[in-house]
């Protein structure tokens, strides 16, 4: 088999092995022993296989006799599972005023649930425009009627927090899905 580059791979293969002695494994999954490098590439050549050294912190290091295209293909797809059951948590964003009307106020609402059913996190901005900013009463109580109105399926994550001209609260899912 020809040498294929190792530097950007973790696993050392044929001549990129440096130890002088390995402890083998062969194609089958048995040990051979410690052998000098020389009759690992020797053996695994035999086959039409590659050497790869499996740990190469152990004294001697560890070297199997596989097919190291099909080593790559197995790591990339176990790699692939792991990434297919993680849960990609979003923040979603809802921005209200603090003089919305109710049916504008209900179509947020609708937002918001179905964001929380998704499971991801909404983060709802409100912003004062001009002199509301010497009402922020009237920010608090629009902001506690949100969070009245999804506490069934919904936890604030903090109280609502002023920052400059924006009030902004964190709701997640009440229960992970």
């Amino acid at each position: 088999m020809e040498d294929r580059a190792a530097a950007k791979d973790k696993y050392r293969i044929n001549r990129a092995i440096t130890a002088q002695q390995v402890r083998l494994i062969d194609q089958n999954g048995d040990a051979v022993g410690v052998v000098s490098i020389r009759e690992a590439m020797i053996k695994a050549r035999e086959v039409g296989l590659d050497l790869v050294e499996v740990a190469p912190q152990a004294k001697p290091p560890v070297c199997k006799i596989i097919n190291y295209g099909k080593l790559k293909y197995e790591l990339q797809k176990k790699k692939s599972e792991a990434k297919k059951k993680q849960k990609i948590v979003e923040v979603k964003e809802v921005k209200l005023t603090p003089s919305i009307g109710e049916h504008d106020y209900q179509v947020k609402m609708n937002n918001i649930k179905r964001f929380i059913g998704d499971g991801n996190k909404v983060k709802i901005t409100l912003r004062f425009r001009g002199r509301e900013i010497s009402h922020k009463e009237i920010g608090e109580n629009l902001l506690n009627r949100v969070l009245s109105d999804t506490q069934e399926i919904a936890k604030c994550d903090g109280k609502p927090q002023l920052e400059g001209r924006q009030m902004m609260m964190i709701i997640s899912p009440a229960v992970a899905k």
